[in-house]
């Protein structure tokens, strides 16, 4: 809140803004620590090999993108709902949200990510560009690794049951569950589409608005605009 107020012009302390924070009783959101399984590994299913090995510190965009799942109760029952990260900006290139937990939900998604990188610019270029996901079913399928393959787009698995080997992506959705899914526990959702029209408003605040400390305190948008200056630079200054 400190950080976000001075970005804003707001010259104040970081102690006065805790102690108006604590007058008028708001407090920062805490991620819950209850944690239900989604991953299902497909066994016998071929699998790519981890690529990435834990090295979140990438500064690139579009270098290595990172995908999960999570679940949503509704009324209606369960929705669930896949998102793409890129890891150097934290941006959220890609999601959908399904009734089903299919590979379709994930293809899905991965076919959002890369309109949204086409559709920003004509440059881009899957070249190098490494997709990084959990072992479950969905992600070791013969029909995603297709898609992988036709995209232009290597694939990488980490191991089964460790949340460090997909550590960042695990981050980002604990947000989604703690910023947008329970940030109201008396609620409960109800339905697909009203998940589905929360979320895209969540993603649009999380990739223009949200600060993030990984990226020097500032929003994934900001951190892919200085970047692609920066680069345009260095090619015209060669």
């Amino acid at each position: 809140m400190w950080r976000a107020l001075r970005r804003e012009g707001v010259d104040v302390g970081r102690d006065r803004v805790a102690r108006l924070m604590r007058a008028v009783g708001l407090s920062g959101a805490v991620r819950g620590r209850h944690r239900t399984v989604t991953t299902v590994a497909s066994r016998g299913a071929a699998r790519h090999p981890d690529l990435v090995h834990r090295g979140w510190d990438v500064t690139v965009p579009d270098t290595v993108w990172v995908a999960d799942f999570t679940y949503v109760w509704t009324y209606q029952g369960f929705v669930y709902v896949a998102f793409i990260t890129d890891v150097a900006s934290r941006r959220l290139l890609g999601w959908q949200v399904s009734a089903s937990k299919e590979t379709a939900l994930v293809s899905s998604a991965l076919q959002h990510a890369l309109f949204t990188r086409r559709r920003g610019t004509a440059t881009f270029t899957t070249r190098g560009l490494v997709h990084h996901s959990d072992a479950g079913s969905q992600y070791t399928s013969i029909a995603l690794t297709e898609q992988l393959r036709e995209a232009g787009i290597a694939g990488s698995i980490g191991t089964v049951g460790d949340a460090l080997d997909n550590a960042l992506m695990e981050s980002t959705i604990g947000l989604y569950k703690t910023e947008l899914i329970h940030a109201d526990r008396s609620h409960t959702w109800a339905s697909r589409q009203a998940v589905e029209v929360a979320t895209a408003g969540w993603v649009h605040w999380f990739n223009n608005q949200r600060i993030h400390s990984a990226i020097g305190y500032q929003t994934p948008i900001e951190y892919e605009t200085e970047y692609h200056q920066n680069h345009a630079q260095e090619i015209l200054s060669a």
